[in-house]
């Protein structure tokens, strides 16, 4: 089926649906994405090992060949002096390594992760992006991925690495003197514990209000942007600005308590290293190994305590990552709203009708759809009708299967009266059979030809002159300055809105749907060309939902819903004979 209807439907509500508040273990439960990066995620860690390793060794090494040629006052041998060389040249190739590797493991992740939230909202839409506006929605699914590339780039590999380095530092200063490891260990403990301080402290708080302040700035960036003529149109853009301001302002202040927060906690981790180091060298002063050894205790100290020290603050800021986490935790195990069934059953052979039956429905606690019932038979043309909000617009999108129905089916009927409910329709099939054309179908930033071929990627060139012809879409390629390779800009800008509506009307027929649900599609075009644009439907069943009278004229059949509930039906004499809701609506339109 071919979705061109916008998401958000008239019938439903236009609040914004509020955040999730940040979860426990949405990292954590973000973790299973690097289970099929198995390998690079080892080699990962490996590089990383070798690295902090390859550092530890070499400070330690250096320091040990100062003191003892100080004390011996004698040259380094020729072995120390070329492990000093293969130490530095091991430490810059796995450093590189290291960092190859792990942005190759994190952006390979994000872009999963990428994929995942996006098809986390289209499994749940329209309910998740409902009355979200477009720069909040890629606040989520960009942003917020983006900003755990720190986390899966450094913080995995790194504690996995500090780990084994702290372990080897502190086995060999126990091994040498067993005096100078309780200050390391003890500085190691406060280390690991800074992160939960910081988090009672609200560093994840801190950190979920600039997040929350940059998804409003890009949110409302992107809505000035989008609406710019009218801005200046009315003169607007001042105010607009003040917003931007004041939204700049905020994230400005939000940036500044997190990053004097995370000045203050680095600097007491600089000074608890230090303490330590000093603790240490006052113990090797005195210590059996001698006053070489000495130096080289400070360096192991310091080399091992460091990369823990790195490590406390990244998991001091992978918990501040948690807003964004939960974010994109939230969107990738979003349910859905109409989930595939286990057995699909095939769509019936032959022309197909629609058939509502007992259907119920509602946004929250607003009822809308309240025992509809409705048939149209195969190859039928029928209007629906009703007063805004009556819900004329649900039944499309439950005919598209963006929801399904509370109680009741949604119906496919072949000739012959055998039915299938579209719940147990594979979503391929669904969207191969019924096409759903709104009022104000999206065009994409590509070509004419492109957005014609939306559904039908491998439609030729026959059936794309066709389905133009018919519509009118071939006269507006005519008057664009490359035809059909033309670009038509970002949600079709370039184009007029009944141009638009034809182009989505074209991309549409050009699937040769069997069932053909058409929500306003005409309302942008004058009389002439709907008249032109309705004669030109296909010769299949089509549900018309529409206010122009002559647009409904058209309806072999008329269907009238109020109250949720189909409240008259016939034709347009017979609606027209004598006073009722039909004529209510008509004339109130």
């Amino acid at each position: 089926m071919t979705t061109t209807h916008p998401i958000a439907p008239a019938d439903a509500p236009s609040a914004r649906p509020a955040d999730p508040a940040p979860l426990r273990g949405s990292l954590r439960f973000l973790l299973p994405v690097l289970l099929a990066h198995r390998a690079t995620t080892a080699r990962t860690v490996l590089a990383a090992l070798l690295a902090q390793a390859a550092l530890v060794a070499l400070v330690t090494l250096a320091a040990h060949t100062v003191g003892t040629a100080v004390a011996n006052r004698s040259a380094p041998a020729a072995p120390t002096v070329l492990a000093l060389i293969g130490l530095v040249v091991l430490r810059a190739v796995a450093t590189w390594w290291e960092m190859d590797l792990s942005h190759d493991l994190a952006y390979r992740v994000l872009a999963e992760l990428r994929i995942r939230v996006y098809d986390g909202l289209a499994r749940s839409a329209p309910a998740r992006v409902d009355g979200r506006d477009s720069g909040d929605l890629a606040s989520a699914a960009l942003a917020d991925v983006e900003a755990l590339e720190f986390f899966y780039a450094h913080a995995v590999a790194q504690l996995a690495a500090t780990a084994a380095v702290f372990g080897g530092g502190v086995g060999v200063l126990a091994t040498v003197e067993p005096g100078l490891v309780p200050p390391v260990l003890l500085a190691a403990a406060v280390l690991a514990l800074l992160p939960l301080v910081d988090e009672r402290a609200g560093r994840a708080a801190r950190a979920a209000r600039t997040r929350a302040a940059a998804a409003r700035l890009s949110s409302r960036a992107v809505e000035a942007v989008d609406g710019l003529r009218e801005l200046l149109a009315f003169g607007a853009l001042g105010r607009m600005r003040e917003r931007l301001r004041a939204d700049g302002a905020a994230l400005g202040a939000a940036q500044r308590a997190e990053q004097s927060f995370e000045a203050k906690t680095g600097a007491g981790r600089d000074l608890l290293v230090v303490a330590a180091v000093v603790a240490v060298v006052a113990l090797a002063a005195d210590a059996r190994a001698g006053a070489a050894w000495a130096p080289a205790a400070m360096a192991l100290a310091l080399g091992s305590l460091a990369p823990v020290a790195d490590a406390s603050a990244a998991l001091g800021q992978a918990s501040g990552l948690r807003a964004a986490a939960s974010r994109v935790r939230a969107a990738v195990s979003a349910p859905a709203l109409a989930p595939e069934p286990n057995r699909p059953r095939a769509v019936p052979a032959g022309p197909l009708g629609v058939r509502l039956r007992d259907v119920h429905f509602a946004y929250g606690a607003g009822t809308v759809l309240d025992g509809v019932d409705l048939h149209v038979p195969a190859g039928q043309r029928l209007a629906l009708v009703g007063a805004s909000g009556a819900g004329k617009s649900t039944c499309a999108h439950l005919l598209a299967r963006y929801w399904d129905p509370a109680h009741g089916h949604v119906e496919l009927v072949a000739a012959d009266g055998i039915a299938v409910d579209l719940r147990d329709l594979a979503d391929a099939d669904l969207r191969r059979t019924v096409a759903v054309v709104g009022q104000d179908a999206p065009l994409f930033h590509g070509t004419l030809a492109d957005n014609l071929r939306l559904a039908a990627p491998d439609a030729d060139d026959a059936a794309l002159c066709e389905v133009a012809a018919a519509t009118g879409v071939d006269r507006i390629a005519r008057e664009l300055p490359e035809r059909y390779d033309t670009v038509v800009g970002e949600r079709g800008a370039t184009l007029s809105g009944g141009q638009r509506a034809r182009v989505a009307l074209a991309r549409a027929l050009l699937t040769r749907p069997r069932v053909l649900v058409l929500d306003e599609t005409t309302a942008m075009l004058d009389g002439v060309g709907d008249a032109e644009v309705t004669a030109a439907l296909p010769h299949c069943t089509v549900l018309l939902i529409a206010h122009r009278p002559a647009t409904i004229r058209r309806a072999e059949r008329i269907a009238v819903l109020a109250d949720g509930r189909v409240v008259q039906q016939g034709t347009w004499s017979e609606l027209t004979a004598r006073p009722g809701p039909f004529t209510d609506v008509v004339h109130r339109g």
